[in-house]
């Protein structure tokens, strides 16, 4: 008997085998994709393609460089004219001497040159993003961090924001190293678990205050900056917008996206951000914080921020929120030094808003 032949269609050469893929799983990959520059370069490759990369729900917009509007170097905002510096500095000074109240409200509860308001490059984020009208959850990526810091100090922020901020936690120190080798009975600085009164007499004090008004300004102008994009896109549900240098980031969750287009937020008169509110502070300090990975912090510093409007304060709930936002806040060794420094003394201020 002879074997029975068995018969083999020939594949098409034209047949792609991307097209046998349903819908649902190519979008599932693009979602994967996410970033915006990518996504533009899979949407010029065939017509099915372009169809269905803008129904994406995750989106991530990477900024590489911002260009001035007028390309001028001598313009009074770009970072590197003097008269920005002398500006900024009068305007930092301006802020001291009103937004604090005097010193003495302090008490203890025992419980680079990069520009602040950056400019809008030739296509603007609302623009690159105007065609994704299914977005979900939306990353974006600014270039740098806006404040400014002397070398080897460190300092980030996070911030959630609705109309108005609602929470921001600011973490620093005044310098990162290599921790030292001490002996058993050696103490790398004297710790009384209390901050030194060398602290508000050397400028510690004035430096924190700094360090937390550069990053009010550069978190409720990157707030303020988000509008067009909010408006526009009313399917979102979650939005980041954090930097290439790790030092801010902002926040706003369904709730508080519902928040922003409900209520108008309110605009600063003296520039293009969103008003900060009178608010309290609280502040925690240690001269000295070992971190993970045989690092060193000095000058580590925890800085709590809520509006004094805010009428939850105090109770057990906003306590536990507030401390999951902090303990969430940052990453890695970060992460454990903030959780240290949550053990430590508590110090209250009050800020005016501005």
């Amino acid at each position: 008997m002879q074997p029975k032949a068995r018969v083999y269609a020939d594949p098409s050469p034209d047949l792609d085998e991307f097209e046998r893929l349903p819908d649902s799983i190519v979008l599932h990959i693009f979602n994967k994709v996410a970033d915006v520059q990518s996504l533009g370069r899979c949407s010029a490759v065939s017509k099915r393609f372009n169809s269905l990369v803008f129904l994406v729900h995750d989106v991530y917009l990477k900024i590489d460089h911002v260009v001035p509007i007028d390309g001028d170097c001598d313009d009074p905002l770009s970072p590197s004219s003097p008269r920005h510096r002398r500006l900024f500095s009068n305007f930092v000074k301006l802020i001291l001497s009103t937004i604090l109240k005097p010193f003495h409200n302090l008490h203890s509860t025992n419980g680079g040159n990069k520009p602040i308001v950056p400019q809008l490059s030739h296509h603007s984020p609302a623009q690159l993003l105007k065609n994704f009208a299914h977005v979900r959850n939306l990353r974006i990526e600014l270039p740098a961090g806006e404040v400014a810091t002397e070398e080897g100090v460190l300092l980030k922020w996070r911030a959630e924001f609705g109309s108005t901020i609602q929470n921001c936690v600011i973490f620093g120190g005044t310098r990162v190293d290599r921790k030292p080798v001490f002996s058993e009975h050696e103490s790398p600085v004297e710790d009384s678990g209390s901050i030194p009164d060398s602290f508000y007499t050397n400028g510690g004090l004035k430096l924190r205050v700094v360090w937390t008004i550069n990053s009010l300004i550069a978190a409720s102008t990157r707030h303020y900056l988000l509008q067009p994009i909010i408006k526009d896109h009313p399917t979102l549900k979650s939005l980041v917008l954090t930097d290439a240098d790790g030092q801010g980031t902002l926040n706003m969750g369904v709730g508080q996206l519902k928040e922003f287009r409900e209520k108008p937020l309110v605009a600063s008169a003296a520039s293009n951000r969103t008003q900060v509110p009178a608010s309290n502070m609280k502040l925690k300090y240690s001269p000295y914080l070992d971190l993970p990975g045989g690092m060193a912090l000095q000058g580590a510093t925890l800085v709590t921020i809520k509006p004094s409007s805010d009428g939850s304060s105090g109770t057990n709930t906003n306590t536990t929120e507030s401390d999951a936002f902090i303990f969430g806040a940052f990453e890695g060794p970060f992460k454990a030094a903030a959780k240290s420094l949550m053990k430590r003394r508590t110090y209250l201020l009050e800020m005016n808003g501005f």
